[in-house]
């Protein structure tokens, strides 16, 4: 009798330790990690998408996601072009913080052998999400520099910021990829240097003729002196400059040089290959996949089975070729079952680049829709004002549309909150977006954002609780060429300092609930609220300045940390070549990918 009770106890016992196993099973399960799929395309305009307003151009991809979860209409970007509003995105940090901003005519990264990049102390989401136990992967675009020191130091590289797997470009797809294209890079500087060398040529050719005829006594230090200045000066425009497409349009795999220079015609297969089998490797455990796309930057592509499809030309083509890339992507994630377990976004760095056009085949920069302004512009809307898709079935309602000022800066905390990521953390800027999007808040916690040109704070938004308007305030504007046009077309991109801007007293100010474009300017007539709008923006910009660790606080509209090293000076910008990433021996640097299996 003894004996048979206790061998029920013990049974019972088994049966409860069972039943609790199966529950801790079915819990985690139920408790495990989403995967984050992050595709940003590189200067889209919000006005070149379905969704979001063109229905002139086919993008079903872009829009299903968009119908199958949530829109948000005023998602802006932290700056208005690549390297800033990138450094923002990956940190949820204005880009002055990490010292990523620029006080001149260089705005972004432009040499891949430069010094400068996103600093190695920065912590950027990727890292974050490693420490959780993510697997983590970047395909694409970097564009936040690769060395710091020494040739194979790698300070500023994915492998270093978090990214367990890198495969792309460490810098950038730009005109000088394609030969013919012409270039992007410092064109005055390489004018006057090519002008420098040959007239230092001509002049020593002339001092030979002139001591060889006997016409003049031509000493030979002065001719071995011309001889060096024309090798020095034939060496720094050559080297550097002709072959830009050797030292910038490379690929990497994590951090080996796969191909110098770059074959562009298969790019987009590549990548869109690559990111597949990312997620297919990893379908197993929580990852993290950035696909950083070249699309639809400059030089445009010419894929054969997307060539004459579009009706705006090569520029629409390769809008629905990136549509395309996008429906891969979404194919491939729900394929593999994991849609419900997966958040997929899908953005842009920053607006479409209105100056870029080509008297052959029209305008090659984006539609940034009925907002002023475009890439490089400071804080006008159509510049910092792009798409902004979230989907995840079972998790955020289909065909949701949130109205409310989101940032880049937001999906760093967002992914930190999704991941359980509780640790203490740096001065974040950005903040979850989760309640938002999941409707259990109506609110934005952003009530003011600040836009900067640069390093300059050019414009700041205030969105009063007690209110549904959006008040924007420029401090000073970049100044379009010519008098009246919609952009700097005599320069190509706008700069954010001396005469290039007009500074605003009063500011300019606008109610972007009620114009979007920023066409009426109000005044103290026109807004009841004129004063106190510009007393309240005033305020949170001396909070804000109150955020950055400078010794000085600066008396101008502008916050300079005094403590991080700025990373888009001349002395970081300009190439050196120890610091040049090579495939091969340097200087003879060149290899090629094998494409056979694309």
């Amino acid at each position: 009798m003894v004996k048979k009770r206790v061998a029920d106890m013990l049974a019972a016992l088994l049966l409860s330790l069972l039943l609790s196993a199966g529950s801790d099973v079915k819990g985690k399960v139920l408790d495990k990690n989403p995967n984050f799929v992050l595709i940003m395309v590189d200067d889209l305009g919000i006005g070149d998408i379905g969704c979001y307003g063109n229905d002139t151009i086919r993008t079903p991809n872009i829009d299903r996601l968009a119908s199958e979860g949530v829109k948000l209409t005023q998602y802006i970007a932290a700056a208005p072009l690549c390297t800033p509003s990138r450094a923002a995105f990956m940190t949820g940090r204005y880009p002055l913080r990490s010292g990523m901003a620029s006080t001149g005519r260089v705005q972004v990264l432009l040499f891949l052998g430069g010094s400068g990049g996103l600093p190695p102390n920065e912590t950027t989401f990727a890292k974050r999400l490693q420490q959780q136990g993510y697997t983590t992967g970047l395909v694409g675009k970097w564009h936040l520099g690769v060395n710091c020191e020494s040739r194979g130091d790698h300070c500023h590289h994915p492998n270093q910021h978090g990214f367990s797997y890198f495969y792309g470009l460490p810098f950038t797809l730009f005109n000088d990829c394609v030969p013919g294209k012409g270039s992007d890079v410092l064109v005055d500087l390489q004018l006057a240097l090519q002008h420098l060398t040959l007239l230092l040529g001509l002049g020593l050719f002339t001092m030979v003729c002139v001591r060889l005829c006997g016409l003049l006594e031509v000493s030979h230090w002065l001719l071995v002196l011309l001889f060096c200045l024309s090798i020095i000066a034939a060496a720094v425009w050559y080297v550097p400059f002709v072959h830009l497409r050797t030292w910038n349009c490379i690929i990497m795999r994590n951090q080996d040089v796969v191909e110098q220079p770059m074959v562009v015609e298969t790019l987009p297969q590549r990548l869109l290959a690559e990111a597949q089998n990312f997620i297919k490797r990893n379908a197993d455990r929580p990852f993290l996949l950035f696909f950083s796309l070249a699309h639809i930057h400059t030089p445009l592509f010419t894929t054969p089975a997307f060539a004459g499809r579009s009706r705006h030309g090569c520029y629409g083509d390769n809008l629905e070729e990136l549509d395309w890339i996008v429906g891969q992507i979404t194919e491939t994630v729900d394929s593999l079952g994991l849609a419900n377990n997966t958040l997929l976004h899908f953005t842009s760095d920053h607006g479409g680049h209105l100056e870029d056009a080509d008297p052959l085949i029209g305008q090659k920069g984006g539609w940034n829709s009925i907002y002023k302004g475009g890439k490089a512009m400071g804080g006008w809307e159509g510049g910092i004002r792009v798409p902004g898709i979230f989907r995840w079935p079972g998790r955020l309602a289909a065909g949701r549309v949130v109205d409310q000022p989101t940032s880049l800066m937001d999906l760093y905390p967002t992914l930190k909150y999704l991941a359980k990521d509780t640790q203490p953390d740096r001065q974040l800027d950005g903040y979850n977006l989760m309640p938002v999007l999941e409707g259990k808040t109506a609110r934005s916690e952003h009530e003011f954002m600040f836009h900067y040109c640069g390093m300059y704070l050019n414009a700041v938004r205030w969105h009063p609780p007690d209110s549904d308007s959006i008040f924007k305030v420029h401090f000073f504007t970049p100044n379009f060429f010519p008098p009246g046009a919609g952009g700097c077309y005599d320069i190509k991109v706008c700069l954010c300092h001396g005469q290039h801007v007009t500074h605003h007293n009063p500011p300019l100010l606008y109610d972007l609930f009620h114009d979007p474009s920023e066409s009426r300017q109000l005044t103290p007539e026109s807004e009841p609220r004129y004063t106190e709008i510009l007393e309240q923006t005033a305020r949170a910009v001396e909070r804000h300045k109150s955020t950055f660790p400078s010794k000085e606080r600066p008396n101008d509209i502008y916050a300079q940390s005094n403590t991080v090293q700025n990373q888009m000076s001349w002395e970081k910008i300009l190439w050196r070549p120890w610091l040049q990433p090579c495939c091969g021996t340097f200087p003879f640097c060149g290899c090629r990918e094998d494409t056979k299996h694309i």
